[in-house]
């Protein structure tokens, strides 16, 4: 048996990792994953390669989660071929539908605005990339098969996997695979994106006791995320320094998620007095989706979520929280001169009506923008954290004069702590570890800190395009 890694090796994005092998003198293919490169200028070549398989011969795609840079390129591989099952859980199933759809209209509606330009001589360069449309992007989700956690079930004859919940978002699994080899079985364990300890959204990561082979990620494989309290301190801090000199707070967020987790924080510090009434704007469409799915999955969250969602449904005036529909809507926030908490998608400032918000507010000193989650290389979101004075946004260099604060704990990725802990689940090292999903210095000094403090031998940094025996 064999994997391959198309993605997320040596960088963050792009999760895509092929597996195949022979059972009782059947071949077998099947992917782990599948998502769309995000960042960067190359992306769109990750994104338009050709891989080294024909599509039309992957068996079935397991999904640990719904997050773009894992499942966004599951209508490209179906139009190109592959008529497989796509395995997920039932709250995964339910996000795509929201996050493909919405990726096929932003490309779709990218390219013909930019076409419309090109016709006028107002356009310069090549037209977007569109991967796959909205028909696409439909025809690909009638393939999904829906397993609850823990329901074991044969993609084909000799394999058997089920789902762990990974504590990462709605619906976010770690995927438990059972190879029959000769007279053995062989595990593989894929991570997917691992959750905090402790957080308030979810509940924490499923602990796994063998694995001969694990995928892990390495997100914040290389640091440490402030603790709960203390992310809690810095944002009344900087919620009530922002309002006091009669500014706004923008705060980006991955509609998925974080949004709602910042939701019910915000709720959670006006219900214990930490802060007062707050006017909050949610701009984001696919947000707003995700906030009534979440309500409608609410026994998959933490018990303390639970808590905080009903004593807010008691005390509906006690946070003014709207969701904006239209994009007039969305234009006019623009207009507000102070008080209001703004959080929008994307979560890398790289589309989506965020960047109408980054194009106005970061000029005025008086605002505040609050990044809330990992910011990949190439994006603007990555400028903004690495407080660059200057950032290009719609074309048009902005002076950054706004307050930039990094609020690392709301992190829906478990830090350098709490992968160890899971880690220390097993019960004995697996056979071979490949450190996954993080960038080159977090993944290699992630892979150094198993190898020092757990004892575990075979840790492995894989490149993309990388080919291992397992």
């Amino acid at each position: 048996m064999h994997i391959q890694f198309f993605g997320a090796a040596g960088e963050v994005t792009g999760s895509r990792h092929l597996l195949e092998g022979e059972i009782n003198g059947q071949s077998f293919k099947f992917m782990i994953d599948y998502g769309m490169f995000q960042g960067g200028r190359d992306a769109d070549d990750k994104n338009l390669a050709d891989l080294p398989f024909n599509p039309a011969e992957i068996d079935f795609v397991i999904l640990t989660h719904a997050h773009i840079d894992h499942s966004g390129l599951l209508p490209r591989l179906s139009a190109q071929g592959f008529k497989g099952p796509i395995y997920c859980i039932p709250a995964t199933e339910a996000l795509i539908k929201i996050l493909l759809l919405d990726s096929a209209h932003i490309q779709e509606n990218d390219f013909e605005r930019a076409e419309r330009k090109q016709k006028l001589g107002k356009w310069r360069g090549e037209l977007p990339t569109v991967l796959y449309s909205v028909k696409q992007a439909t025809e690909c989700l009638s393939q999904i098969k829906r397993y609850d956690y823990g329901q074991v079930y044969e993609p084909i004859p000799g394999i058997e996997a089920h789902f762990r919940n990974a504590g990462h978002i709605l619906g976010s699994a770690i995927a438990v695979i059972d190879v029959q080899e000769d007279k053995n079985k062989k595990r593989i364990v894929a991570s997917g994106d691992l959750g905090m300890f402790g957080s308030l959204l979810m509940p924490d990561p499923d602990l796994i006791e063998s694995a001969d082979i694990l995928l892990v990620e390495s997100t914040y494989g290389d640091r440490l995320h402030r603790s709960l309290k203390e992310t809690e301190e810095e944002l009344v801090t900087v919620i009530t320094e922002t309002m006091r000199h009669g500014g706004n707070i923008v705060m980006p967020a991955f509609a998925v998620g974080r949004v709602q987790e910042i939701i019910l924080l915000l709720v959670s510090l006006v219900k214990n007095g930490r802060l007062p009434h707050l006017n909050i704007w949610v701009d984001s469409p696919m947000a707003t989706a995700a906030t009534h799915l979440t309500e409608k999955f609410l026994e998959d969250l933490d018990e303390e979520s639970q808590d905080v969602y009903a004593w807010y449904q008691k005390n509906l005036s006690a946070v003014n929280l709207k969701f904006v529909a239209d994009v007039e809507e969305s234009k006019a926030l623009n207009r507000i001169k102070g008080g209001a908490i703004i959080i929008s998608a994307s979560g890398m400032c790289e589309a989506g009506r965020i960047v109408h918000h980054l194009r106005w507010n970061p000029p005025d000193s008086q605002n505040a923008i609050v990044m809330t989650g990992f910011q990949a290389m190439g994006t603007l979101g990555r400028r903004l954290v690495d407080k660059s004075p200057m950032v290009k946004v719609m074309g048009k260099e902005i002076s950054v004069k706004a307050s930039v604060h990094t609020i690392g704990g709301l992190s829906a990725h478990a830090d350098q702590a709490g992968l160890l802990r899971w880690l220390r689940g097993f019960k004995k090292a697996p056979g071979k570890v490949f450190i996954i999903h993080g960038e080159e210095k977090a993944a290699h000094n992630f892979a150094a800190i198993i190898k020092d403090e757990l004892q575990w031998e075979h840790v492995i940094t894989p490149e993309r395009g990388n080919l291992f025996p397992i």
